[in-house]
Parts: structure tokens; C-alpha cells; sequence
């Protein structure tokens, strides 16, 4: 064999011991990396639904207080929206009132999550454009002054649940494996 590839690629026999170590030693340390990353993504598949139910349960706790704050200062809030020339304030500042309220209890259950994440994401959008325009012109100027906007963290939190889903600890899992969807098409006897 040795001979076979000296005479074949012209390689002194030494050199060709040298180029198969050197391959075998790669491959063992390209093997050893595909185990780590893969050893690692595990890892961090375990970790999604507690990390999901984590921003579920804090942002949500939030949303509810922030909800329930406006709902018993509805004057303050009608008078705020006003002073953004928004349509119907009074009305406005009920309907948003509710919409964290209710839209933070159900981000704590896991129940109607895509649903509500994606009127929550709207409803920040819209804080957004109305009462911190200038936060959001700022995305790419001045990236702190967008992030340091009271609508921030609820949007980021509302996109999480909303492209992540729930995770396994929320309503909306239990429901789906008691009723899955689409039904089954088994034959029931």
C-alpha cells in the first residue's frame, strides 16, 4: 500500500503518515464540535418553554397591572389621549384599558396566545406611532432612544409569543392536545 502511493501521487511515504494524521486529527476535532453544538442545542431546546413561560408570566403580570392602572384612572387616560388628538378618547382609552388588562391575563394563562400577542403587538405599534413618535423615528439614528420607550418591552414580548408561541406550559398546549387540530381521521368503533 505504501509503495502503491509513493509510485502513484509521488509522495514520500512519511509525508503521506503525516497527511492521514493530520486528517484524522481534524476530523476528531470537527467530530467533537458537531457534538458540542449539537449537545448544546439540546440545551437550549429545554430551556424554550420555561424561558417562554418566564416572559408569559412577567410581561403579562405587567400588562395586567399597567391595564388595571388605567382602567381605575380613565380620566387621566381620556385626557392624555386627547392631548394626542386621537378619535373617541374617552372610548380609545377604555378599549386599550381592556386590552392590556385582558390581553395581559391571557398572556399569563398561555390561552388565545398568537391571537392576543398579535393585538398586543398592534396595540404597542400604535403607542408607538402616537404618543412615541419620536422614539420611533429615532430607530436607526439613535437605537437607545427606541428601546428606552415605555412601548419597548411589551413589544418585544408580545413578538416573542407571537412568532415562539406559548410553549408547553400554557393553556393553549393543553387545550390543542385534548382537542388537536385538524381532528383526527381515525375511525372511531
Amino acid at each position: 500500500m505504501e509503495i502503491l502511493v509513493q509510485t502513484i501521487f509521488r509522495i514520500p511515504i512519511f509525508e503521506f503518515r503525516s497527511y492521514a494524521q493530520e486528517q484524522f486529527q481534524m476530523n476528531s476535532l470537527i467530530a467533537q464540535i458537531r457534538r458540542t453544538y449539537a449537545w448544546a442545542i439540546r440545551a437550549a431546546n429545554v430551556l424554550q418553554s420555561p424561558f417562554l413561560l418566564f416572559v408569559r408570566l412577567y410581561w403579562g403580570w405587567q400588562l395586567i397591572q399597567s391595564g388595571w392602572g388605567k382602567l381605575h384612572n380613565l380620566q387621566k387616560v381620556t385626557e392624555f389621549f386627547t392631548s394626542l388628538d386621537l378619535p373617541m378618547p374617552a372610548q380609545m382609552a377604555f378599549f386599550i384599558s381592556c386590552v392590556e388588562f385582558f390581553g395581559g391575563l391571557l398572556l399569563v394563562l398561555g390561552l388565545l396566545s398568537r391571537l392576543n400577542a398579535l393585538v398586543l403587538t398592534v396595540n404597542m405599534i400604535t403607542a408607538y406611532v402616537t404618543a412615541d413618535r419620536e422614539a420611533l423615528l429615532s430607530f436607526f439614528s439613535d437605537p437607545d432612544k427606541f428601546s428606552a420607550a415605555a412601548p419597548y418591552v411589551f413589544l418585544i414580548a408580545s413578538l416573542i409569543i407571537l412568532i415562539f408561541g406559548p410553549g408547553f406550559f400554557s393553556l393553549d398546549t393543553l387545550l390543542l392536545r385534548r382537542y388537536p387540530y385538524p381532528p383526527s381521521t381515525t375511525a372511531r368503533t
